[in-house]
């Protein structure tokens, strides 16, 4: 049984062996596709070899993806990275490169979600940092930076969400929270619980790094998904809505112009997701439409 052991353990170490070899002879010969399969072979067989191979690894994998992207084999392009990722998932540059294929093809939302890994990983990226700006740029209206830079503005929704929540509000449901300024006002005016939900992935997690940044990560409950996707008790808690003969403890936020109408389907989506559930006071919830300001 020794012995089978290590006839085996010789046997794959001349197969990476073999395959090393190989590998370095197809990248001679610009033979990047299968370069990349003989390198799969010797990481797979091999993980130690990882740190000795890795640079050369992200070379044969950017070519052989550039390759696959001018024949429009987009599925096994993804694929590669895929498989990389799974040897390498901590490793910036594949994160980037993979972002960068994604952007270009107007991906722009899940291109950003692996720049800001990237960033994560290496906050001192210049190119994760520039790419995840830049798409930032493609997915953030700009209106939004002109409001969000509005202290008058600002001000005003925190004054207003302080006296809805000092009046009884116990719960707050920050619908397309964006970076997550109002849920924030919601929980230092005193909200006991405090919900966000944004459907973008890149503004969700943008979310998730500004409540964290303000220590607030463990008190605000943000929710990656559609507003009118959010069932009780399944996302909000069925202590969160009083029953009939009180008066609703629940208050709605948003930015958006269309929000009546918004706040209006939320509430009849939590009556038919939750039939014995009766909110009795509609006008309890709180709209503050950024035109009003």
């Amino acid at each position: 049984m020794a012995n089978s052991r290590l006839r085996r353990g010789g046997g794959r170490r001349e197969l990476v062996s073999r395959s090393l070899h190989s590998a370095q002879h197809c990248l001679d010969s610009r033979d990047f596709g299968t370069a990349y399969a003989h390198y799969l072979l010797v990481l797979n067989l091999a993980p130690e070899l990882k740190g000795d191979v890795k640079e050369t690894f992200q070379y044969t994998l950017f070519r052989w993806a550039e390759e696959l992207d001018a024949l429009s084999r987009i599925p096994d392009l993804f694929g590669c990275y895929e498989q990389a990722l799974e040897l390498f998932p901590d490793d910036e540059v594949i994160c980037n490169s993979m972002g960068e294929h994604l952007f270009r093809m107007g991906f722009r939302d899940e291109a950003a979600g692996y720049f800001h890994k990237a960033v994560k990983l290496n906050p001192d990226f210049a190119d994760a940092k520039e790419n995840f700006y830049r798409v930032a740029n493609w997915l953030v209206e700009r209106w939004h930076f002109i409001m969000l830079n509005d202290i008058k503005r600002n001000m005003a929704y925190q004054a207003a969400i302080q006296k809805v929540v000092s009046l009884g509000c116990k719960t707050v449901l920050d619908i397309g929270t964006g970076t997550g300024i109002l849920s924030m006002f919601a929980k230092k005016a005193g909200a006991p619980s405090v919900y966000a939900c944004e459907l973008s992935k890149t503004m969700y997690e943008l979310a998730c790094d500004v409540v964290a940044a303000n220590n607030m990560a463990t008190e605000i409950k943000l929710l990656h998904m559609k507003s009118l996707d959010i069932e009780v008790p399944k996302h909000l808690p069925e202590s969160c809505i009083r029953r009939r003969g009180s008066d609703c403890s629940v208050c709605f936020l948003t930015w958006r112009p269309q929000c009546l109408e918004i706040n209006h389907a939320d509430i009849g989506f939590l009556m038919l997701a939750h039939p014995s559930l009766h909110i009795t006071c509609a006008t309890s919830a709180m709209y503050v439409p950024f035109f009003f300001f």
